[in-house]
């Protein structure tokens, strides 16, 4: 039994002008021709197209088709496997964007509400960037301390956070004053603020032993997305990031110290 182009088009659910590139590609041929010379398809025919139309499903070129074809015996196996490799990262890269997507709507849902130039008015130039907020969600999501600083987080007031926000920047211009006046890393003044900030977590989001304030730490040394939130860009310098950094572990080693706490 023999279908026009047109028929075929139906019900296989691709365009005439798609059946006309395959054809004019080699791909796939129409076996005869109507008296007037239209295109007619034999049922080898549509197989042939089913199994076209199978491989683009699974996103193969119609140039890697075109090579399976040839020989299906000997060249489907290998493509197929390699196309499932291909398809196994895919669905992984998929799922890991469908859970920071998940994590991106948990955030914007979280913490006070405010109009942009409230916004402003309370956080300045400290700007919370939402693919760091969701990849810092998913790395923490099973601390119960993450937990515990979202829930406190939501809870703030507009006031709160002004009063929070101004605790910071009190305490981000003594940072910068330590660094630009040369105070070592591992120096008195330096270990102070590090446990001031250490104390500024726990007062307002969530208890910050010394080991959570080390790895937090280590965030703001290797990721200048998470340092953006305790010094915006435009006061950084050079070194600070680890200058803060090895603050953190001095100071947390100074109260891993039984001496130091007598």
């Amino acid at each position: 039994m023999s279908y026009s182009v047109g028929q075929v088009s139906a019900f296989a659910g691709v365009t005439v002008r798609t059946l006309h590139h395959y054809d004019r590609a080699g791909l796939l041929s129409p076996s005869g021709r109507s008296g007037a010379g239209y295109r007619l398809y034999g049922d080898t025919d549509l197989a042939r197209l089913q199994q076209i139309l199978f491989y683009r499903e699974l996103g193969f070129s119609l140039d890697e088709i075109a090579e399976i074809l040839k020989d299906p015996q000997a060249n489907a196996l290998e493509h197929l496997q390699a196309r499932l490799r291909k398809l196994s990262e895919e669905i992984g890269r998929l799922q890991r964007l469908a859970e920071v997507a998940a994590q991106a709507i948990e955030v914007q849902r979280t913490g006070v509400e405010l109009t942009p130039a409230e916004r402003f008015e309370v956080f300045g130039e400290i700007g919370f960037d939402l693919s760091y907020a969701t990849e810092a969600q998913l790395k923490w999501q099973d601390s119960p301390g993450r937990k515990e600083s979202m829930a406190r987080a939501a809870a703030h007031t507009k006031e709160d956070w002004r009063q929070l926000m101004g605790e910071a920047a009190a305490w981000r211009a003594e940072l910068l004053a330590a660094f630009d006046d040369g105070e070592p890393d591992h120096g008195e003044r330096a270990m102070d603020l590090a446990e001031e900030h250490r104390l500024h977590i726990a007062r307002w989001f969530t208890t910050c032993p010394p080991d959570m304030h080390r790895r937090i730490a280590d965030d703001f040394a290797t990721d200048p997305r998470a340092f953006a939130l305790v010094v915006p860009p435009s006061q950084q310098r050079p070194g600070l990031a680890a200058y803060l950094r090895k603050a953190v572990h001095a100071n947390a080693a100074r109260r891993a110290d039984p001496e130091e706490d007598r």
